[in-house]
């Protein structure tokens, strides 16, 4: 060993002395997280989990295991991070260079702990924001070439968690097209469990990038310790579960590497998508309410502001309209006392008319026999009536007949060599292509430079990427899932910048598209293209655990018209409520509760939408469900129960409320009824305590198959 090399041993051992053992802690109120930089300085997480209050402690911690595993090194699992050098190295060692820890300008705590390769300049910034009230916690992570040459990032997770519960349960959440939601648990034992998806754009279209993890025990509503987690990455994603021979649990989420190795040029950087999650050690309902209001506060568009009803035309026309009959239907959004009229597919194309989904779409100018004084009539129309008018676009995809289609078929993403595919009679823009960014921009630009007046988009998006090849990409084609997002944002964020105060609406065919990423630029995400109340009871029940009311839309229709209006009105009541209905089909009756219901719902949106939730009865338990919102006041709550298929003979007990004041007294009214009827509940127009309202109950439940009661609950 020569004289220089023999230095540099020394000084890089000094300095790793000196950080020996230094504790690097990311806090909320609740919860720890632990690192430490041991004497080899590499840096472990030696603890997560309730927070300790004594500093002194942490020097009783066990060493932990390394935070952000490298792949090449010695550990025998998943690693978070895969870097092919430029000399075809495989291999990355990780060791601590420094860290700052600050308070960002929304109040975060925000703590930065920067590692490299000093073998070959490779960085990784591992980034905390810790939101300390609502025990929240985003984490993601920032790679830098340090290299000379480009390197290649195989695998680039935004987080690695380590646990060490002994036993873990996880829950996860799958469907299709109109089966969305579909919650199951399981225990997770030695081994990897993954949660993934390729779709590219419809990309949740069979799992959302969400989960339940219990630690410990099965956590129920009120106990045991869970976490919530959540991806913001609008696009093919992954979480790995791996549970190791000390029975240690790993959890890496980031996006999927799934045909997506990353070239990263000399000096530059990549930033991954955040990972958003919280930890309750007092089950799902805290969980829940922790992230509803970190959400509300931090990442929801216009998280603290009101939300539009509205009556949507498609079920009353579907592509079958002209203007006369859309000023009509306007009438009937002003008879109904919502806010809003949102004019749905069909309204565009003139060389290829949108008569149906095989044509039209990418040709963004209004039919001229459909709609011959444009935009701009039905936008007068609606403010002569007094209410909002909104529409629908799909900005991203494109029918194959289409004059878009024809001009530029370099923008569509399909392969040169193979016959294309179609998924819903259509295909996918390239939008890693600046052009189609400005296309696409161009679209709600053009609409809004036009008619000012429109108040809401409603944002769909059909299709997952086939036929996948970038013709702009060109020898880049793994960046394409990653770009295709990236150029989505660059959009999204041109939108949110020149039209900052526009409500959009997130839909993806259902929610094949929902994640905090996106809802940073939409007010609200369409949970299913199912209405049936029935089956929303299930899907806005799972849905309920990650996101607030207030981001759910909900929308009363048709479907299953077996039920009652009053049935359908009362389900949608617990999200961002809308109508999809032709009133001329509809009895008196139902006209008039369905009045008194959208007036009740104005009076007690607050209530609902900003207030706390309490899912008091799940439907996958038995025939019955009940939800419970409480003002952030306590003043005020509204609940919720409903009997699906309850048993003869079946025997219900009565249902102990929750999240009121103890000493305060309240009464007990039910609203939203049928013209006509009277309650049959005997705690009608009763005052109560709330101990006795959350200690003796309420007989709400009954064997009345298909009914619901919605009851108010104000403090006197």
């Amino acid at each position: 060993m020569n004289i220089r090399h023999f230095l540099a041993s020394v000084l890089l051992c000094l300095a790793t002395m000196a950080y020996a053992d230094e504790f690097i802690r990311v806090s909320t109120k609740s919860t720890d997280i632990v690192f430490r930089v041991s004497g080899n300085g590499r840096l472990y997480q030696s603890y997560m989990g309730r927070h300790l209050a004594d500093e002194a402690d942490l020097k009783h911690l066990p060493h932990g295991t390394e935070a952000y595993l490298t792949h090449g090194m010695e550990d025998y699992f998943e690693p978070a991070i895969d870097v092919r050098h430029a000399d075809g190295n495989a291999s990355t060692l990780l060791t601590y260079v420094d860290h700052k820890q600050e308070t960002a300008a929304d109040g975060s705590r925000h703590t930065v702990i920067r590692l490299q390769d000093k073998e070959y300049g490779t960085q990784v910034s591992l980034h905390f924001s810790a939101y300390a009230d609502e025990d929240v916690i985003k984490t993601h992570t920032e790679i830098v070439n340090g290299e000379k040459k480009p390197v290649m990032l195989e695998k680039y997770a935004s987080s690695m968690l380590h646990l060490t519960g002994g036993k873990y349960w996880l829950t996860e959440f799958s469907g299709n097209w109109a089966d969305e939601g579909h919650m199951s648990t399981a225990p997770l034992n030695f081994g990897k469990k993954v949660l993934d998806t390729k779709l590219g754009t419809r990309a949740n279209m069979f799992t959302p990038p969400m989960f339940i993890l219990s630690v410990g025990e099965q956590a129920t509503e009120d106990h045991g310790q869970v976490m919530l987690g959540q991806l913001g990455w609008t696009g093919n994603f992954r979480f790995t579960f791996e549970v190791d021979e000390n029975d240690d649990l790993r959890l890496i989420s980031g996006i999927n590497p799934y045909f997506s190795s990353y070239e990263l040029g000399a000096k530059e950087t990549f930033t991954t998508p955040e990972f958003y999650f919280t930890m309750s050690y007092e089950g799902l309902s805290r969980a829940s309410r922790n992230l509803h209001n970190w959400a509300r506060k931090y990442q929801l568009k216009d998280g603290q502001k009101g939300r539009m009803t509205l009556l949507n035309n498609w079920e009353a026309t579907y592509f079958d309209f002209n203007e006369e009959k859309l000023c009509n239907l306007m009438g009937d959004a002003v008879k109904l006392g919502v806010d809003m009229f949102l004019l749905d597919d069909g309204w565009f194309g003139n060389k290829y008319p949108r008569h149906g989904d095989t044509q039209g779409l990418g040709d963004w100018q209004e039919t001229a026999n459909k709609l011959p004084g444009k935009v701009t009539k039905l936008v007068e129309e609606a403010q002569k009536k007094g209410i909002k008018f909104g529409i629908w676009i799909e900005p991203e995809m494109v029918n194959p007949k289409s004059e878009l289609y024809e001009k530029h078929k370099d923008w569509v993403i399909h392969l040169p060599n193979r016959d294309e595919y179609y998924f819903r009679n259509q295909m996918v823009l390239d939008l890693s292509n600046p052009k189609v960014q400005d296309f696409v921009f161009g679209v709600v630009d053009r609409l809004m430079t036009d008619y000012p007046g429109i108040a809401y988009f409603k944002w769909d998006c059909n299709s997952p990427i086939t036929n996948i090849y970038s013709h702009y990409l060109k020898d880049k084609q793994t960046h394409l899932y990653v770009d295709y997002v990236h150029g989505l944002y660059n959009v999204l964020e041109r939108i949110k910048a020149k039209y900052p105060n526009l409500p959009m609406m997130l839909c993806s065919g259902g929610s094949g598209r929902i994640d905090y990423k996106a809802l940073s630029y939409f007010t609200e995400f369409w949970a299913s293209d199912n209405t049936d109340p029935l089956e929303r009871l299930f899907i806005q029940y799972a849905y309920s655990y990650f996101y607030p009311a207030k981001a759910t839309c909900a929308h009363v229709t048709t479907w299953n018209s077996g039920t009652s209006v009053k049935f359908r009105t009362d389900v949608t009541m617990m999200g961002k409520m809308g109508f999809d209905i032709k009133l001329s089909d509809m009895s008196q009756n139902d006209l008039a509760y369905c009045q008194e219901a959208v007036k009740n719902y104005r009076r007690l949106s607050p209530v609902i939408l900003d207030g706390d939730m309490f899912r008091l009865y799940s439907p996958y338990n038995g025939p019955h469900a009940v939800t419970q919102f409480v003002g952030t006041n306590q003043q005020s709550s509204v609940v919720f129960a409903f009997n699906t298929y309850p048993r003869w003979g079946e025997r219900n007990n009565p249902v102990l409320l929750k999240g009121l004041k103890p000493d305060t007294r309240y009464r007990v009214r039910e609203i939203n009824m049928m013209p006509g009827a009277k309650s049959n509940l005997g705690c009608n127009d009763r005052v109560y305590s709330g101990q006795y309202l959350m200690n003796v109950g309420l007989s709400l439940l009954s064997t009345r198959k298909i009914t619901s009661h919605v009851l108010e609950i104000t403090a006197e």
